[in-house]
């Protein structure tokens, strides 16, 4: 990360794809390079940051908790992915909050740069309401599956929504996701999510590898 300069990490951003030679220069003078260490938050639900948070490197989790302090994971993000748009567009609190789950180096744009780019470049206005459409759409999802799915079938579905595939050899999941962190995203106990686990290894569904990542047999693993 120090070998390249800002504007080189700034062309690596979809977002900022259609920026011209001038803007991109303006731009990587405001910008401001932030790196933090695993566990800590980007941005805090409740709270106004007043910037968006773009990810160079490392990965975060999107997480809503309630006053007893239960959580659900909403979203895992990754290199390219911002954060924080939703407040800097309508003056509000974030809705949820942005923790990394390993050291994660982020740009951070201020509030008054993210309104001069909108103005500046309708590229940019595109790419955010792609974005935005893109997480109304998962909300959505996460809602159906939820109210329509039973616990089989929402764990089988954060498998294959977290699955990569590996050319012949079917799918497999790289990093490492513990029954905690499943049911965090489906709404269910560690228990119930462990016995959903371990019913899917019997069939054949999943096949768990020491090094924390899981094996998925595409063919198999159908929602009950």
């Amino acid at each position: 990360m120090a070998m390249l300069t800002t504007s080189d990490l700034l062309r690596r951003v979809p977002i900022f794809s259609g920026l011209t030679a001038s803007q991109m220069s303006h731009l990587s003078k405001t910008v401001v390079k932030q790196r933090f260490k695993r566990g800590e938050l980007i941005i805090e639900q409740g709270r106004i940051s007043g910037a968006l948070f773009i990810i160079l490197s490392g990965r975060a989790r999107v997480i809503m908790s309630d006053r007893c302090a239960k959580e659900v994971i909403l979203n895992t993000l990754g290199q390219g992915d911002y954060v924080g748009e939703m407040s800097l567009i309508d003056g509000k609190a974030h809705s949820a909050s942005v923790k990394t789950e390993v050291q994660t180096d982020v740009l951070v744009l201020s509030h008054a740069e993210f309104v001069r780019c909108l103005a500046e470049n309708q590229t940019i206005a595109v790419w955010i309401m792609k974005g935005l459409v893109q997480r109304l759409r998962q909300s959505s999802d996460k809602v159906i599956s939820l109210a329509l799915m039973d616990v089989y079938g929402r764990v089988a579905k954060v498998l294959m929504d977290a699955a990569q595939p590996r050319g012949d050899q079917g799918l497999l999941i790289c990093d490492k996701m513990t029954r905690q962190d499943i049911a965090k995203m489906v709404g269910a106990s560690r228990e119930m999510v462990s016995r959903v686990m371990r019913d899917f290894e019997d069939q054949g569904f999943i096949n768990p590898q020491e090094d924390g990542s899981i094996e998925l047999n595409e063919r198999r693993l159908i929602p009950r």
